[in-house]
């Protein structure tokens, strides 16, 4: 089984004529599917739009959480093998999700969309292109569009994710890390109808801190005494060379210890590596606690309907 999903927020206008597209696509599949919508707390009439359609299953936030909230809670709501993602605002075609499915089956676990020809403005698409590329080189997957909506992955690399923060633009690099193949399509895009665009710049700025978080998480997560214990002890090492430095100047007469700043510089530096160590510290304990502990969605849903 093959399960759509896709958060709406406030797409009253385009839910109706999204929803008959993925049909029509996926009924050109020998594919059974089901399509999960996320009502993201919405204020226009996107639920009364939703509870017309059928056959849907809806999920409908108590507010809006963000996109990938929502995008979690679809994920996890989903009963297919396989699951396709996409956006609500109809720019992404739900006639590329067969040739998705398709590429799938070529032996890949993810198969991400490439907007190779995007219908947005040009400041958009400068900044695009510099965040596809800080992503890739930070992540080490090279994707032209980790930002993509539409995305056709295997449900069995979603056991034990949880997605927070902005990091649904960085699903790709997020399954990578779990081991994932992925491999990207050409994909359409379509220019915006009706409803409104929700990106701005402020999603850009939390883009980037999810993405820092992303590679953390991928290369500390079990370990992160590994991460803040070797800054701790760059730090103190800078403060051992800056110690020496001082004294050496001060037996050869030719600084005391109050003409330079050494002195501060090192007790800074040493300052700073302990704080670092501790801080690794706590880490490996939160870690602890964290495994050990009953797991929390960060979403309230108020209702679910099955149509």
């Amino acid at each position: 089984m093959v399960s759509v999903v896709f958060p709406a927020y406030n797409e009253s206008e385009n839910i109706a004529e999204l929803h008959n597209r993925i049909v029509r696509a996926l009924e050109t599949t020998s594919e059974q599917f089901e399509i999960i919508a996320v009502d993201n707390g919405s204020t226009d009439n996107t639920f009364i739009e939703l509870k017309k359609l059928s056959p849907i299953k809806i999920l409908r936030f108590a507010r809006n959480y963000g996109q990938t909230g929502a995008l979690d809670a679809g994920i996890n709501a989903a009963r297919g093998e396989i699951i396709a993602t996409l956006d609500a605002d109809l720019q992404n075609d739900p006639a590329d999700i067969p040739r998705m499915i398709k590429k799938l089956q070529e032996g890949y676990d993810v198969v991400a969309g490439w907007r190779k020809t995007r219908r947005d403005a040009l400041s958009r698409k400068i900044l695009s292109r510099l965040a596809n590329w800080l992503t890739s080189k930070v992540l080490g997957l090279k994707l032209h569009d980790h930002a993509c909506g539409i995305k056709v992955f295997k449900k069995e690399f979603t056991d034990g994710l949880n997605l927070y923060g902005e990091m649904h633009v960085l699903l790709a690099g997020v399954l990578h890390n779990k081991g994932a193949r992925v491999v990207e399509i050409e994909v359409n895009h379509n220019e915006r109808i009706g409803g409104a665009s929700k990106h701005n710049l402020m999603k850009a700025v939390k883009d980037l801190g999810d993405l820092l978080t992303v590679k953390f998480l991928s290369d500390y997560m079990m370990r992160p005494m590994l991460f803040f214990g070797g800054w701790g002890f760059a730090s103190t090492t800078l403060g051992v060379i800056a110690t020496t430095t001082a004294i050496v100047l001060k037996i050869a007469g030719l600084y005391n210890f109050g003409q330079t700043p050494l002195l501060i510089v090192s007790v800074l530096f040493f300052i700073l590596g302990f704080l670092l160590f501790m801080l690794g510290f706590m880490a490996e304990l939160m870690l602890r606690i964290y495994y050990e502990s009953k797991k929390e969605r960060p979403y309230m849903i108020r209702e679910i309907i099955e149509l």
